[in-house]
């Protein structure tokens, strides 16, 4: 008689637990399916953002933030571009970069001053240190100038930038252009960025833009008789060398 009584709430209970089991599963797919969709519109909001950076590069915009911290350089017999990155200077002043070949003729004599211009006006500036491996050299002014904005991460091809500098001495050009590529090293020389913004002698040391106003390289060489291959060095390996970003 117990067997008898027990066998009906066994058997229910059991039906209950298939359906608390069902409900589960059921629920746990529905889950699944809601990841993977909060997963596609991540990548769909990603990929918007991508193109909305694109569609809002305004060269006419970064050109305006970025001038007023980029220099024709004075090196002795020797012109090119200097930028001003980072935060102040230790003591005041401002720290900047350059390419070591623009002043490389300069520093091999012992001489370690070299001038900043802009239209009128022409301010002196102290060669700190150089990497002549990866060709950049860091200089120091007592005057004070906005710092340009290290980009965090590494560019990617087809991004758009914008190069400023002075080429053959007209300071203040401004070229847009994308990235090529990114080389990394292969043995014999450090990473590299391959542009396509037109640059010139002159344009060395200059800085490579992107459309957030950060700088990606330090414009660096042209490809000989070829067009449209121009070449940086990633900002970040200037910012390891010397710790002023």
């Amino acid at each position: 008689l117990l067997v008898a009584v027990l066998l009906p709430v066994a058997g229910f209970q059991a039906y209950q637990i298939h359906q608390l089991t069902g409900r589960a599963n059921d629920l746990g797919q529905r889950l699944e399916e809601a990841q993977g969709t909060d997963n596609s519109r991540l990548e769909s909001l990603e990929g918007r953002a991508e193109a909305l950076e694109r569609q809002t590069f305004n060269p006419e915009d970064i050109a305006a933030v970025v001038l007023p911290s980029v220099f024709r350089v004075r090196a002795g017999n020797s012109t090119g571009t200097a930028f001003a990155v980072g935060e102040p200077a230790s003591g005041g002043g401002t720290n900047l970069f350059t390419n070591y070949h623009v002043v490389e003729s300069l520093w091999s004599f012992g001489g370690r001053q070299v001038f900043l211009e802009r239209t009128d006006q022409r301010f002196p500036a102290t060669i700190v240190a150089v990497d002549e491996a990866n060709d950049v050299a860091h200089l120091r002014t007592t005057e004070k100038f906005d710092g340009l904005v290290a980009a965090p991460d590494e560019v990617r091809s087809g991004q758009q930038i914008v190069v400023v500098g002075a080429p053959l001495g007209l300071e203040d050009s401004v070229t847009t252009g994308v990235v090529s590529a990114f080389r990394r090293a292969d043995g014999t020389s450090g990473p590299m960025i391959q542009f396509d913004a037109p640059i010139n002698p002159g344009n060395s040391g200059g800085p490579v833009i992107n459309g957030a106003k950060e700088v990606v390289g330090i414009a660096t060489a042209k490809a000989r008789n070829a067009e449209g291959i121009g070449l940086a060095v990633p900002i970040k390996t200037a910012c390891d060398g010397f710790d002023i970003c």
